[in-house]
């Protein structure tokens, strides 16, 4: 198993209508754990991964005098097949599964202040991985694109009270179904594992791009972030392969 955990700083542009019409900008924090191993599917050439994100942004209205602040969590589970192309050259296509939930809060709305969030979908993912040598270290640059394609998700009517829809329990209509006519999203990833010593670093740059527009509510959340973090590689305890060490193949290298 390769796991991966880094942590981030970088821009967030955020959009809500159901707020406020206006774009606000500021700085994100993310943190992002990464697992990846190969299955039993398909003759070992089926690998899983399993992600989850927390990202935090605070952010400000062109005039810089109301801030709004969002907090965002998903999981993300892929399959994926395996395909080498050339010596040190790898190609991972599949599916995934996505789970995600969060708000943003504006501090100056007084009746409707928060802007919930909950989306479950599914879509293709695609995953590049080259292995090459420099100065006898031998390093791994990966390219990852994740595009939902459809599913549902919390999308209330416009100016619909969140005091009457959890108090009272007026619940009705509050989920849309999604796909590219009032949802895109996408999601580039790109890292590279630089080997030091006896353990690897990874530097990573995330672009997370989200639009809806559903029951005359806009969102907009583009963030950029820059990460790094540390690689370590494993046999979970669990495998049944374990005494076997020597002939496991790597699910990423």
């Amino acid at each position: 198993m390769n796991e991966g955990t880094l942590i981030g700083v970088g821009t967030s542009h955020v959009k809500d209508t159901y707020l406020s019409p206006f774009n606000y900008s500021g700085w994100g924090l993310r943190i992002l754990n990464e697992r990846m191993k190969i299955t039993g599917l398909g003759r070992d050439n089926f690998s899983r991964q399993q992600i989850i994100n927390v990202d935090i942004s605070s952010t400000k209205n062109p005039a810089e005098n109301v801030n709004d602040f969002a907090a965002f969590a998903d999981y993300a589970l892929g399959y994926h097949y395996r395909l080498d192309v050339v010596p040190g050259f790898r190609v991972l296509t599949g599916m995934s599964a996505h789970l995600s939930g969060g708000f943003i809060y504006n501090i100056r709305n007084g009746n409707n202040p928060l802007s919930a969030k909950i989306d479950v979908d599914g879509g293709f993912s695609l995953i590049t991985l080259w292995n090459f040598r420099m100065n006898k270290l031998s390093f791994t640059l990966r390219y990852q694109g994740e595009l939902p394609l459809a599913g549902v998700f919390f999308s209330p009517e416009y100016g619909a009270s969140y005091y009457e829809m959890f108090n009272v329990g007026n619940l009705s209509d509050v989920l849309a179904f999604n796909s590219f006519h009032n949802k895109f999203a996408l999601k580039n990833y790109v890292t590279l594992d630089i080997p030091v010593e006896s353990f690897t670093i990874r530097l990573g740059y995330l672009n997370s791009l989200y639009y809806s527009d559903a029951k005359s509510i806009q969102t907009r959340i583009i963030s950029n972030s820059f990460m790094i973090g540390w690689v370590k590689e494993f046999i979970p305890l669990g495998s049944k392969r374990i005494k076997y060490k020597n002939r496991v193949k790597s699910s990423y290298y």
